[in-house]
This record gives C-alpha cells, structure tokens and sequence, in this order.
C-alpha cells in the first residue's frame, strides 16, 4: 500500500488520508465525510486541480472533489485500474451490407477523459468509435475518415469547408449515406452551413454528438451513433439532418432538418429542438418512422452540388435594452460585409442605433433581422419601429434563426456582395430554412408545474 503508483499524482495531505483507509486511486470506494456518503471510484489528481481534495467519479458519471479534511472514514470495495483507451477496430465488411463514411470532427463523441489533466479531450480517431460500439457493424459497413479532432467552438469557415468537400467526394465515390461526428455545443451551426454548401444529396448526411462523454454510465453516444448509422444506411431521407436523442431516455432518436434545428439545454440528452417546425422523422437502430412527408427522397445517382463559397465577414448581433451604436460603428469600421441581429419582439431594436444603421446601409452592408424568440416570423410592419428600420435597409428574414442566418449570410456573401441580390439570395429558401407558415404544433414547450403538464409528464416520462 505504500508504492506511490497507488496514489497518482496526489500529494501527501491526501496520501495520508488514503494511507490511513488503505485505499488507493482506481478503488471502488464509500466515503463518509461530515457533508453525507459518497460511492464511486477514486481517481488520479489532474495537474491543475488543487491540493487537499480527492477526487472520486460518482456511480452517476459525475466528478467530485472531496475536501480531505471533511473525511471520516474510507472502505474499499473493489480495485481495478482503469484504461481509457479504446483500441481501433478494422470494421468487418459485409457485401450484402450498404456502405457509410463516418466523417469524424471531434467532439464528446469522439472523446475520453485525459485523467492527467481532468479533461474532456477529442482523443481517438472515428476507427475507434467501432471498439467501442461493434454494434454498428450490424447495420453497415462503416468506413471511417478523421477531419479533425477539436472541440465544436473551434469549428468555423475552413472546416466547414473540408467537411462539404469530403462529403462530395464520399457521394461520388457511392456510398450510401454520410454520419458526421460532431461537439453538439455548435453543431447546429454546422448543419445549418452544411444544407446550403452541400446541395441535391441523394443519400442522408447524418450530423450527431454526445452530450456525456463516453466514460460515464449516462452517455449518449452509442445510442445515438447506432441511430445516425441507421439512418444513414437505411434511411430514405436524403437532406443534411441532425440526429440526437428524442426522449430523455434510449426509446428514440429524433431527426431534425438542418436548417430548423437548435441546442436549447446545456446539458440534458434530449437537448436538440426542432423550431417553428416538426421533426422530420423517429428513428432507432432498427427503424425509421417519418413525421414529416415533405423531404427530399434517396435517390440511386451520385450527383451532389458542393458549393463552398464563404465571405466570414459576417457578424451576429443580440439585441439588448440600451445597446449603443458603437456595436454596429465598430462592425462598419473593421470591414464586415454582413449584420444579422436577433431583435426583440417582431424584430425592433432601439432608436439609438438608427445612425449607425444608416450608415450601414450607405457603406452596401446587408442588414438582417431575426427574432431573439426563436419562434415565430420577423414581421417589421406591424409597428412604427419595424417599418422605420426597413427604411433604414434592415431586411426581415421571415422565421429564419439567426445562427442559419448568420451561416446563410456568410455563404451568400460568399457569392456576390451585390446588396440587392444578396436579399434575393437570403430570402430564397434553399433548404427549409424559411416556411410560409408555422405547424399549428410547430411550438410546444412543457412549462412545469401547471397541472396538465405534471400529469402528462407524471404518466410518460417515469
């Protein structure tokens, strides 16, 4: 018990303690401190955690850091060193079995804890993910190629890009559907970029991520892999999709259009929303039910439009009470072709900001509005405000979300910075990302605590 492998990277206030218990990292451990019991096991000291707190991985997935000083007692109840690694796999091929390409991007799907550092890390390569699920090798032949390793915040223009580019060469050389791996934190903004450089698919392109990591019991990632590779091997919907859990538990996966979907919670599974709009489809490993019937179909050729233009000078504006010009006057001085605000209400901001979009206008920079409520259309001549504004050159976007827009306009730009024709590009719907109207279910929230919700919740979701 004294061999210090025992304690990784601990230093002796917390060595004494385990000492004391006889327990050691990597042990299943009860730990009774005077702020309750805790179960789980103990795990190495990253390097910049600080000192007199050990830490234990909870049986929820969880990591806590537990304060030496409050302990009272430690029982070890099992011991087995953990390895992280998921060794690469060579996927077994089936002729009688279609093919996909997993493109890989980084993310929690493709991720593992880093207990150096205690960090969620883009670690493995999309090989990997089949040591880890073999499960999907009864729905495809799964042929993997890794874009890139980072986390979703780092994805931007250039991998945008790469990504369109590398679905156009996996079509063309026939596969029969495209899954993306990809961090959920911006994967909307990915599949709304990716439905306008990625045109006339005949097979699914499948985003999907993870919102726990693989490591933990909660995690999502196999589940909803199975799903998109299900989709993407035997689905009939040939449209850029997002494909995350539906429910909060494993019944379904939900397929929602690229261009009409967002992340609405920063932690639960269920996290993606169709907005203004329904789903496109169910989906798990074994089936796809569609919702929708208005989808663009699989078809047989290999015929895809890829087409990558981007202008990045392209910003996003959150409208807030009492916002200055200066926002929009440093946007013009540093040379952005593009302003997409999410304004409040029917799209209205503040009449301070009337100068600075003047000028706006007079420099050729497109103007457009979006509603900061998600749901519902930009309808700027309902009130004095909105109609003052499209005097001033500031474009309704109908019921586009702004980060759609955002990628929509950055995209247009990329083609002509002609204002006129930049508004006739924006306001063409290319892939669902204006409708005329909104499903009258298109907008359902569960507001908690009124009675008829705590029944229907009481008897589904137990």
């Amino acid at each position: 018990m004294n061999n210090t492998d025992n304690f990784k990277g601990y230093k002796e206030d917390v060595i004494k303690v385990l000492k004391k218990f006889n327990a050691r990292v990597w042990s299943d451990i009860e730990i009774e401190t005077n702020k309750g019991t805790f179960t789980g096991v103990v795990l190495p000291r990253s390097e910049t955690a600080p000192d007199g707190y050990l830490v234990v991985k909870l049986i929820t997935g969880y990591n806590i850091g537990i304060d030496v000083n409050n302990i009272i007692n430690m029982k070890e109840t099992g011991f087995k060193e953990a390895h992280y690694k998921i060794p690469e796999s060579e996927f077994p091929v089936d002729e009688n079995k279609p093919n996909v390409t997993l493109l890989g991007t980084g993310g929690t799907i493709a991720s593992r804890l880093d207990y150096r550092t205690g960090a969620v890390i883009p670690a493995f390569s999309p090989g990997e993910l089949y040591g880890a699920v073999p499960e999907l090798a009864d729905l495809a032949n799964l042929k993997t190629i890794k874009l890139f390793g980072v986390f979703s915040e780092n994805m931007g223009p250039e991998q945008w890009i790469t990504t369109a580019k590398a679905i156009g060469d996996e079509v063309r050389n026939g596969v029969a559907g495209i899954v993306i791996g990809h961090g959920t934190d911006t994967m909307h903004h990915t599949a709304g970029i990716l439905s306008f450089m990625v045109q006339n698919s005949p097979v699914p392109i499948i985003m999907v991520g993870s919102q726990r990591s693989s490591d933990r019991p909660s995690s999502d990632a196999a589940f909803n892999l199975r799903c998109a590779v299900y989709s993407a091997a035997h689905g009939d919907i040939a449209e850029v999709l997002v494909c995350m859990f539906g429910p909060t538990s494993e019944k379904y996966n939900l397929l929602h259009r690229g261009t009409r979907v967002r992340k609405m919670h920063s932690s639960t599974r269920n996290t993606f929303r169709t907005i203004g709009d329904l789903p496109v489809a169910m989906v798990d490993p074994e089936k796809l039910t569609p919702i929708k019937t208005d989808y663009k179909k699989r078809r047989k050729d290999k015929d895809i439009k890829i087409d990558t233009e981007y202008n990045d000078r392209v910003a996003m504006v959150y409208y807030y009470p009492d916002m200055k010009p200066d926002i929009i006057d440093s946007l013009i001085d540093n040379g952005y072709k593009g302003i997409i605000i999410a304004g409040t209400g029917l799209g209205h901001v503040n009449k301070p900001l009337y100068p600075a979009l003047k000028r706006a206008k007079e420099k050729g920079i497109s103007v457009f509005m979006t509603v900061q409520t998600l749901w519902g259309f930009a309808q700027m001549y309902v009130y004095d405000t909105g109609r003052d504004l499209m005097e001033l050159g500031v474009v309704p976007a109908g019921n586009m979300l702004p980060e759609v827009a955002y990628v929509k306009l950055g995209w247009v730009l990329g083609h002509t910075t002609d204002r006129d024709k930049v508004v006739e590009m924006m306001l063409k719907p290319v892939a669902g990302e204006i409708t005329e109207r909104e499903p009258e279910n298109g907008y359902l929230i569960f507001q908690g605590g009124t009675p008829e919700i705590s029944e229907f919740l009481k008897k589904n979701f137990r």
